[in-house]
Formats: structure tokens, sequence, C-alpha cells
């Protein structure tokens, strides 16, 4: 399995093996067998255990059972304990999704502190196919049929291609130690009665099954790729107007597909959405109809759909929390990711995530905040000013797109609408004496 691994990471994954890697670690046996893969491998990894204090003393024990394989294999660790139970009480989350938050949360908030590129977590392919049948079970569209992505922005998952059955037999075989979770010997939870009474017939009945499932999840992800061409055709036509509260969609763009389900899930399901019905048959509703989600509103007016955001409080005061930045010594955090700064000597080539700025244009201290209605600024490379809201129209963002802008700015004016494009009046030029190179990395 070493050599599988190595070859896996060579062939499919490279990018690990220059990374800075923050490895999940359970104490269980997937986890431990990929720290021992990745650290064989030669991978620069370090070590995170969550102590989700459920278990009481067998918690306790696997906390420490980490920090003495950190300690027997040279490597770094960090362990967090989480009262998880009140954490789920709090925000009326099941216990189950309440640690998976706590987890994820902390996870990001390591790599963005400590410069981690990228999260490693154990998932292998039983853990895919348990996914999979979950969703099915609970009624899901393509997207939920689509299986575990190996990478989701800063998350990989590197044993994704080998089975729960080749990973315990290499650990045996190198007589590898794990702890076991006993909560997972009950079937009390899906994913158990799954694990334990399901999968085992269906590989009982073909022993191929996990191979002929990767091979349909990779027929479906084709799909998925057919399906989201044909959804942004449709989006083009159907898009009349897109301003800094609502998009409009011409209704005849829907009418006319063969099939306008499908295409309104496709495009709405993001903004929480579950009444299907209701929204196909608000296309031959009168006018003033509308369907709502927890967060968005889709409101039939005359020939067109308009969808806007329902306002809550904390979208009216999302700017106050904005970021002062009093110097360009320190790397800051913002919700896109950290903003560094460097003084340099010339202009390289830049992206959207990376800009070259005349430091002496600047006055500290400068603001990261939210975009607001009446923003303006002088995109680089144009002629006079334009306001954020046609900035956006133009780029087609959508809602969602446009609540995540960031903006940097100095006094009053924008610098650069962050992860999008700089301002004209900051430009390095002919006269710059000092270069400041300002990079967002997630």
């Amino acid at each position: 399995m070493q050599e599988h691994f190595q070859n896996h990471i060579n062939n499919t994954l490279p990018f690990l093996k220059n990374s800075k890697l923050l490895l999940a670690i359970s104490g269980g046996l997937d986890s431990v067998i990929l720290t021992h893969l990745c650290k064989t491998s030669g991978l620069d990894i370090t070590l995170a255990h969550c102590n989700f204090n459920l278990r009481g003393i067998e918690s306790d024990g696997d906390e420490k059972f980490v920090l003495n394989l950190a300690n027997s294999l040279d490597l770094e660790v960090f362990t967090e304990n989480f009262d998880t139970k009140a954490y789920a009480e709090s925000n009326k989350e099941s216990i189950q999704m309440a640690a998976r938050t706590l987890r994820y949360d902390w996870f990001q908030e390591l790599a963005t502190q400590l410069g981690f590129d990228y999260i490693l977590t154990a998932h292998h392919a039983d853990d895919n196919l348990e996914t999979f049948l979950i969703n099915l079970t609970r009624g899901t569209g393509l997207e939920g049929l689509k299986g575990i992505p190996e990478i989701n922005e800063n998350i990989v998952r590197p044993l994704l291609p080998f089975s729960r059955e080749t990973i315990e037999n290499f650990a045996v075989s190198n007589k590898i130690e794990w702890r076991e979770d006993s909560s997972n010997a009950s079937t009390k939870y899906l994913r158990n009665k799954l694990r334990h009474d399901v999968i085992p017939v269906l590989k009982s009945l073909n022993t191929n099954v996990l191979t002929n499932f990767k091979n349909t999840l990779n027929n479906l992800n084709d799909t998925a790729d057919i399906v989201e061409e044909s959804v942004q055709a449709v989006l083009k036509r159907a898009i009349i107007d897109i301003d800094d509260t609502q998009i409009s969609y011409k209704i005849s763009e829907f009418i006319k597909v063969s099939n306008p389900k499908a295409y309104l899930f496709e495009i709405f399901k993001d903004y929480g959405f579950t009444q299907w019905t209701d929204i196909v048959n608000l296309l031959t509703a009168q006018s003033g109809k509308q369907v709502f989600s927890a967060t968005h509103q889709l409101l039939k007016n005359r020939e067109t759909l308009i969808l806007s955001e329902l306002k809550t409080e904390d979208s009216q005061h999302e700017n106050e929390g904005a970021v002062l930045i009093t110097n360009f010594k320190n790397e800051v955090d913002v919700s896109l990711g950290v903003l560094s700064f460097e003084t340099t000597e010339s202009v390289e080539k830049s992206d959207t995530s990376t800009v070259f700025i005349d430091k002496e244009t600047l006055k500290l201290p400068l603001t990261v905040r939210h975009w607001e209605e009446g923003d303006y600024f002088y995109p680089i490379g144009m002629q006079g000013k334009k306001k954020l809201s046609k900035y956006f129209k133009d780029q087609k963002l959508s809602l969602l797109d446009k609540k995540k802008v960031l903006l940097l700015c100095s006094q009053d004016k924008i610098v650069w609408v962050i992860n999008h494009r700089a301002d004209d009046r900051f430009k390095v030029t002919n006269q710059t004496k000092s270069i400041l190179k300002i990079k967002l990395s997630k």
C-alpha cells in the first residue's frame, strides 16, 4: 500500500510534496495509517486532534494515544478540547453536526493562523460509498451523488482510492496500533447501520462493488459537467439584470426548456429553496406570487422572476466588524483568507489575488470592509470611475458572491476590490519610489 500511496501522491496530488500540511487525526485506524503513510513518504505534516469529550475516559485515551504517536514519529501535534454537547444544544444541532462544525472550524483556524497550505483528512473508498448511500436515502440531486471530492478548496483526502480492508491489512501486516471508537460499533446512526448491515451485503453480492462504484462516480461527475454547461447556457439567456439587491430572470427562457424544474433546481438550490413544485408554479402564477427560503425570496413580477436576499439585522450591520490595518509588518486575517504585505523592487506578474501598489499613495490605517451601496472605484486600466454595483453586474456576480466581496480602503478611497480588481489611483507608475505587494492567501 505504501508504494500505491506514493504513486497516487506523485501522479494525482504532487502539490502535496512541497506543501505544509495539517493532518486531522482521531487516533482511529484510517487517520493513523494516513499519518504513517505521509511520514514515510516524506510529506511535511503536523497533526491536529480534537477531543470532543463525548466518551469520557475513552476520549482522553484517544488524545493520549495521539500525543504518544506524535512523539514516536517526531511530529508536532495540536490538540483541542470541546464541550460538544453544550455547543450542540446552544446551536440546536445534532451531536454529529456540532462535532463536524467544531472540527473543521478549528482546522481552518489553525491553517490560517499558522500558514498550512492544505488540511488532510483520512476519508477512504468505503466512506465515499457510505456518503453516497446516505444522500441517496435522504433524497438528493446529482450534486449529492458525486461522492466526496478528493480536493475541496484546501481540504485534501489522499486515501479516497483505498478501501477500509486495504487500510486495515496494511496496519496489521506492519503491526501498527490504533484506537477503536466504541461508538462505531453501534447502529444507532445511519452511517454505522450502512457500514455494518448494508455494505457487507453489497460486497458479498459483488466483490468488485467499490471498483464499480468508483466508475459510477466518474460517470456521474462527467454528467455533472454536462449539466453545469447546459445550466450556464440557460442562465446566460435568462438573466436580464443584476444589481445591488436582486437578480432578474426572463421566465420565457425557463418555459422553453424541456424540463424547467431541473433547471430551476440547479440554479436556485444554493439559495436554500426546497419547495420546487411551488417554484415551478411561479412560472405561470399571477404577478406578485412569492416563494421563500430561510435567506432569499423568489418573486413573480410580470414576465420575470426576481431573486432577492432577505434582510437580517446581521446583514444590515455587517460592516461594524471592519478590520483595521495599522502597519505592513504583520499578516492580517480577513474572511476571505490572509492578507500579506511585502515591499518589493519590481512589479511581478499579478493575478486577482495579488496587487502591486504605490506605497506612498496609502495612508494608514487601512480598512478592510464589506462593500456598501454607493461605493465606487476607478478600475485599473480604465478611464473614470465606476459604481461597484455596475462593476458586479458586468462581472455577473451572484448575490452570494457579492455578499462575500471585501474592499481594501485607504481613508475613504478603495485601493483594491479584493480578489477582483485594483484601483487606478494607487497603481505603480514611473514616478513610484516604493512598491508594496499585497497578496490574499486562502
